[in-house]
């Protein structure tokens, strides 16, 4: 009975330890202002993580994530942006320079986090994630461009990736699923 007891209780630890291992509230990520913080705060909510730029034609966009972050944070929601300058260069701002941009052109109040690479040799480990974290998405698939998004559900898990192309109100039956 001991021995059942105590292999039920390392099988439950090790599960444990690999959900934790494979969520991404383990990553570190570096603030507008530069300083290192984790997603942990962010455990438990729907999110909607998106690579940004402001100098791009899907910039407007960031109205539409703005409109879903107000709709939904009340029920456990929220739109996190990781600019990126990787694309054509369309990303010259930075700090709290872009975090003006992003609320004065588009009433942006979600979380803005630091330039990041979303590809490449200094891929950040997040996005290294979010690229091999999700059913039929390989390791070598590139980030199609700005504004690339995922859908990550409460426990931190990869539910689907969308193309820049698709416009966040499209994304709300998505997210309406998850809440």
């Amino acid at each position: 009975m001991k021995k059942k007891w105590w292999l039920g209780a390392w099988v439950i630890t090790v599960l444990a330890l690999l959900l934790n291992a494979a969520s991404i509230y383990k990553y570190e990520v570096k603030t507008l202002r530069n300083e290192t913080t984790t997603l942990e705060p962010y455990r438990g909510k729907v999110l909607l993580i998106v690579n940004i730029a402001s100098r791009c034609a899907y910039t407007p966009q960031l109205g539409g994530l703005e409109k879903l972050y107000s709709t939904y944070s009340s029920r456990g929601f929220a739109v996190l942006g990781f600019p990126t300058n990787q694309f054509s260069s369309q990303e010259p701002l930075a700090g709290p320079e872009l975090e003006k941009f992003c609320k004065l052109k588009y009433g942006v109040t979600f979380p803005i986090f630091g330039k990041i690479d979303v590809s490449g040799v200094n891929i950040n480990p997040l996005y290294h994630y979010l690229k091999n974290g999700i059913s039929g998405v390989s390791q070598s698939e590139p980030i199609e461009w700005n504004f690339t998004k995922y859908l990550i559900d409460r426990n931190g898990f990869v539910l689907r990736k969308y193309s820049p192309r698709v416009k966040p109100e499209e994304i709300a039956a998505d997210i309406e699923k998850f809440l």
